[in-house]
């Protein structure tokens, strides 16, 4: 006869035909197979039935005693050390005090502040001195040779100098035109000054003076203009507009064109000067500074002059237009 399940589970057929022993399933481990685990359920099945609820509640008890201990051990640590501060946040934000404190600042510190120091060199009082030959030179001129001189100076300081200036020349042994100017100089910004002062002529003709005043000084980098204006003896006027420029072409070599222009405000038959634009000379030079202090050169000048003061030089038989070669030295200290 075929086993059957207890009355409260059993099913309305019988179970089936039981696997053979000898396969492993037969030893309860698949459910509903014919095995021994089934086997035994169902042979006692009434007093198993009361076991497994007491197993249950013996754990229960077992357990209970150390759920109440845990819970009890959770309630009393201390979350707060494991939650984050609210400004925590904001640690990465700048400090808006300095780690640092400045020390305020005392009667010391202002007192170096506004020390009164000495005047730099630029503009204080000292006084300084220039001269510059800037053209002592021979000149192969038609009458035979020349020596020709243009010479300058200052003493002073940066503001107000005094100026002397003297130019000239003599032909074989005489002097054929000479004169000095002292001047007085004011800087009026630090390219130009202006001057005033009196001119003394000795050569040509009669000695004569002149009241001086004009302006001087760098229209460009290296381009010296000097443009004065005299008054002479019996309202006699005149006009001098001088220009040299520097051109570097090495280190040490320099080319140097230069013009004169000259005016007279009326003829002067005794000195050979005529009205209007009298003379002009023009100059190329070309020098080599062995220091910056001295500088050998040649070069070659172009005289001329016009109208009235053209007749006069006919008159006495000079030339009107001359070229001439130039060698000389240029120096200053």
């Amino acid at each position: 006869m075929t086993p059957q399940l207890p009355r409260d589970g059993r099913c309305a057929r019988p179970l089936g035909v039981s696997l053979s022993y000898a396969v492993s399933h037969g030893n309860g481990h698949v459910s509903r197979s014919a095995g021994g685990r089934m086997r035994t359920v169902a042979l006692n099945g009434s007093s198993n039935s009361l076991r497994l609820p007491s197993l249950l509640l013996t754990a229960g008890l077992v357990m209970a005693p150390w759920a109440v201990a845990q819970a009890a051990g959770m309630e009393g640590m201390d979350h707060g050390s494991h939650s984050m501060p609210m400004d925590a946040t904001d640690s990465n934000d700048a400090p808006t005090q300095s780690r640092t404190p400045i020390p305020p600042v005392t009667d010391a510190d202002r007192a170096a502040l506004y020390t009164r120091h000495t005047g730099h060199q630029v503009h204080d009082s000292a006084i300084n001195s220039y001269f510059l030959a800037d053209k002592l030179e021979w000149q192969d001129a038609n009458d035979g040779s020349a020596l020709s001189w243009d010479l300058s100076g200052w003493i002073g300081g940066d503001i107000d100098r005094l100026l002397l200036r003297s130019e000239g020349e003599r032909t074989n042994g005489k002097t054929e035109e000479a004169e000095i100017q002292a001047l007085w100089g004011h800087a009026i910004s630090s390219s130009w000054d202006v001057v005033a002062g009196a001119r003394q002529d000795f050569k040509p003709g009669a000695p004569q003076t002149w009241a001086a005043f004009g302006l001087q000084g760098q229209a460009i980098s290296d381009l010296d203009i000097e443009a004065t204006a005299f008054i002479g003896e019996a309202g006699q006027t005149s006009a001098r507009l001088e220009a040299d420029y520097d051109m570097l072409l090495t280190n040490n070599l320099v080319l140097q064109p230069t013009a004169e222009l000259n005016f007279y405000g009326r003829n002067d038959p005794q000195r050979g000067n005529g009205s209007g634009l009298s003379t002009s000379e023009f100059g190329l030079r070309l020098r080599y500074e062995v220091t910056p202090q001295f500088a050998p050169y040649v070069g070659v000048t172009w005289d001329r002059s016009y109208g009235k003061t053209a007749d006069y030089a006919r008159e006495e038989g000079d030339d009107v237009a001359e070229a001439r070669l130039v060698v000389g030295v240029r120096m200053w200290f």
